[in-house]
């Protein structure tokens, strides 16, 4: 996901993105962490999770309307071809960026869970003129509340607001839930090595995504 320079477990490590997309995932989230969040606690964000799981489900119409050979997985040509379709002004390479951070098992084909992910990247990068035209040509406006409490949840974790979350961070987030009760060490470290996707102690805003649908109950392997 991103080097780390310095050494040890100095707080002043800097994340240096591996990829364009990466720093953009960065930059957008630290503007956005500039305005603070409404989060208080991760219970609260747990208690959303039914209707978040909700509103996930609804995307399954554009999922389908994406998957055009309906096997169950976007490949990069169909997801060419429907932002074409509908207009959307990516350009190609901003395109095979998209997919490739969202084809996280690397199969050559979006499950509709990562279809999800891509969704909120899209969300996340609304200040782009190009992102706010895909939202309208997607049918997104009436996913952002939800897409809006998935970016607040990011901001709650990422209390250095680095556009990043540590395991230490997690930590702290999870103790201001569960102040003085002893598994909170625990679940805390759960819940980071399910985001931490590729294992190198930082978690960005898209693995973060990718754990949440599952959080909620959208499984990769389901088939509804």
């Amino acid at each position: 996901m991103g080097g780390a320079l310095g050494k040890g477990d100095s707080p002043k490590k800097s994340w240096v993105p591996e990829t364009k997309l990466e720093a953009k995932m960065v930059e957008a989230m630290q503007r956005r962490e500039c305005h603070g969040c409404s989060t208080r606690s991760f219970n609260t964000i747990i208690l959303k999770f039914p209707k978040i799981d909700e509103s996930f489900r609804k995307c399954r119409a554009i999922f389908e309307q994406f998957d055009e050979d309906s096997n169950g997985a976007i490949d990069q040509e169909e997801l060419k071809k429907c932002f074409s379709k509908l207009e959307i002004s990516f350009s190609e390479e901003d395109i095979n960026e998209l997919f490739k951070a969202c084809d996280f098992n690397d199969d050559l084909g979006m499950k509709f869970n990562e279809f999800i992910v891509l969704l909120c990247l899209v969300y996340l990068f609304k200040d782009d003129p190009k992102a706010l035209h895909a939202k309208s040509r997607i049918g997104m406006p009436n996913l952002e509340a939800t897409f809006e409490t998935l970016v607040d949840t990011f901001v709650f974790l990422d209390k250095n607001k680095d556009g990043y979350v540590s395991k230490n961070e997690m930590v702290q987030a999870i103790n201001e839930t569960t102040s003085g009760e002893r598994s909170s060490g625990r679940i805390a470290m759960k819940r980071f090595e399910e985001m931490d996707w590729d294992k190198n102690g930082m978690v960005n805003f898209k693995e973060f995504l990718f754990a949440f649908t599952r959080w909620v109950g959208i499984d990769e392997g389901e088939d509804e």
